[in-house]
């Protein structure tokens, strides 16, 4: 923008001084009047062609010659110039949108993030710390440009139309997280995504502890409400403040990179029917199973050593992120 700016400036200054020359030159060298001599000026270096307003003699001839040559190309190069930054200004906006449509018509079982304020936000980045595919859309170019300058792929829509999730790929989509300003808009995002994709796993962002129920009502698999939320958090920091940390640890990676994830066990996993002291997830990989959850829904804490393994079984595990994903690999993979 500021080499934009430089470009339009040298053009003004260039179109002033043969202004300016060429009215004093009139002016001394014909005796006209400053606006006759400015009005032959102008006329002169935009070529429209009117009789002179006055008669030139040799002398002014010759500098209304040299006039026209400065003039006219200064009028040339400064259309040109402004012509080529109208066309730098429009068209990587052309392109880039036509590259974010190709970039998400590829995207499969992603996540879409409806909203980019404080909360979708951190929803974003979560997502990105997870390294899975995901979309931000948001109504507003700066909060759109704010997450493209976060290198995230985002989307400047409204979400609550169905042509915009549509556009998003909500078909095709994993999960949605409706992060908008109010309960009203993320109802009626929950409403147009859950009709457009029933499969599709919704988590929402309350605003009033009453629209929690309207939400999960709408299809919210999951309700957040931030500030019933903060208030536990604050209390909890006051009466187990290491849970908390460990919380934080576990969950954020605060100093640590270690995380809390769920793996699911693949039927064609050589692990199906064999036990946690058969798998030895802790020694060899310094894991922690925190819980199972059954197929069934069941969720068994603080799982017992002799603890079966399912198919269709997920893990709660604890761990180094690379160390998780080893272990997800080997509860994935098929038997040899």
């Amino acid at each position: 923008m500021d080499r934009l700016k430089r470009r339009f400036l040298y053009i003004a200054l260039a179109i002033l001084v043969a202004l300016a020359g060429g009215t004093a030159g009139f002016t001394l060298i014909e005796g006209y009047p400053p606006f006759d001599a400015f009005y032959m000026t102008l006329i002169t270096m935009t070529t429209i062609g009117y009789e002179e307003v006055q008669r030139l003699h040799t002398a002014g001839r010759v500098f209304n010659s040299f006039l026209i040559i400065y003039g006219v190309t200064v009028m040339f190069f400064a259309i040109g110039a402004m012509t080529q930054a109208v066309l730098e200004m429009e068209l990587p906006e052309l392109f880039g949108r036509r590259r974010v449509r190709r970039m998400i018509d590829k995207l499969e079982n992603h996540y879409i993030v409806c909203g980019f304020g404080r909360v979708g936000r951190a929803a974003a980045w979560e997502l990105r710390q997870a390294e899975v595919p995901f979309l931000v859309v948001d109504r507003s170019p700066e909060r759109i440009e704010r997450a493209e300058r976060a290198r995230m792929l985002g989307l400047n829509a409204d979400s609550t139309r169905d042509e915009t999730l549509l556009e998003a790929g909500v078909s095709r989509a994993r999960g949605l997280i409706a992060a908008l300003a109010t309960d009203a808009d993320n109802l009626f995002v929950i409403l147009s995504a859950k009709n457009l994709n029933p499969r599709l796993l919704v988590a929402a962002r309350a605003g009033e502890e009453e629209a929690e129920e309207k939400l999960r009502r709408a299809g919210a698999d999951v309700v957040f409400a931030p500030y019933s939320n903060a208030g536990h958090q604050l209390a909890l920091s006051l009466l187990r403040p290491h849970v908390v940390q460990f919380l934080d640890v576990a969950t954020r990676s605060i100093g640590l990179d270690v995380g809390i994830e769920q793996v699911r066990v693949a039927a064609s996993s050589e692990f199906v029917s064999r036990s946690l002291q058969q798998l030895q997830v802790r020694r060899e990989l310094g894991v922690i199973v925190l819980a199972i959850r059954k197929a069934d829904g069941q969720m068994q804490f603080n799982p017992p050593a002799d603890a079966v393994i399912d198919a269709d079984d997920c893990l709660i595990v604890m761990g180094e992120r690379d160390n998780l994903r080893r272990l997800e690999q080997r509860l994935t993979e098929a038997r040899v």
